[in-house]
């Protein structure tokens, strides 16, 4: 197995509800071990894109690869891990602790009802300390913050250990002083476990800060390049308006003037 090779290969994707294209000759590589983004306005096809990649939609034209084989013969999902936008609808009273939640996630791995041996027990208490919040493992899910919330959902998509992590819009439902602490530790994640990420986001000043690749979306590829060149890209074409990827850093930096 070539582990070298890219994590996800599309090729001349298109797209179409009814007789509306929402995605046109879509061509990009995720290389393995990248934080790629990607950005768009609403409406950009963005969800449709992760679906297709995901499976929940069927390739209409083109063709995916997800670690070298066609997506339609692709049976090991268990490489991949999914977070969507839970934390902002999540039921607070689910009686259910961090712990709890994250050991759910091993549930394919060893069976419904099966035996946690020590190992199981060990790996959940890792996957929780790698998104910080080691010192709420025993904590109800409800009594967590937003942002905490979709921590866990992150620790419970890697316990059990995927290639490939998928995260939709993650920073809905959190603060917005915790937004940069949350991107800091996705790049973590990505650095130190090695795991390749894919991100769709509407927050392009946190792009430009943590991520290496980023593709931005609207119906077509605008842009699909490294994050240095992103900083430099023009895009008020592809969202109607001037645009300039500032990152968190320069925004800080601009409200302490004023205040």
């Amino acid at each position: 197995m070539d582990d070298n090779r890219p994590v996800i290969e599309v090729t001349g994707l298109t797209y179409r509800y009814e007789k509306e294209n929402v995605l046109e000759d879509i061509h990009l590589t995720v290389p393995t071990g990248s934080f790629l983004a990607v950005v768009g306005p609403n409406g950009s096809g963005k969800s449709t894109l992760l679906k297709l990649i995901l499976g929940l939609l069927r390739v209409q034209e083109g063709k995916i690869r997800l670690f070298g084989e066609d997506i339609n013969r692709f049976k090991d999902w268990q490489r991949i891990g999914f977070v969507s936008q839970k934390a902002n609808s999540f039921n607070t009273g689910f009686p259910a602790t961090v712990y709890e939640v994250v050991a759910s996630g091993l549930t394919k791995k060893i069976g419904l009802f099966k035996f946690m041996k020590q190992e199981h027990q060990l790996k959940i208490k890792e996957a929780i300390r790698s998104v910080g919040l080691s010192n709420y493992m025993y904590q109800n899910i409800g009594e967590l913050s937003g942002g905490q919330q979709q921590r866990v959902f992150i620790a419970r998509a890697l316990v059990s250990d995927p290639n490939l992590l998928i995260l939709d819009e993650p920073t809905v439902g959190v603060d917005a002083e915790n937004v940069r602490s949350f991107y800091e530790m996705l790049e973590e994640l990505n650095k130190e476990r090695g795991i390749t990420l894919l991100l769709v986001t509407h927050d392009i000043g946190a792009v430009s800060d943590q991520v290496s690749h980023v593709v931005c979306l609207n119906k077509h590829l605008f842009f699909h390049g490294n994050s240095d060149e992103f900083k430099l890209h023009e895009m008020s074409h592809l969202f109607g308006h001037d645009v300039h990827p500032l990152s968190h850093e320069h925004l800080e930096k601009e409200f302490s003037h004023d205040s």
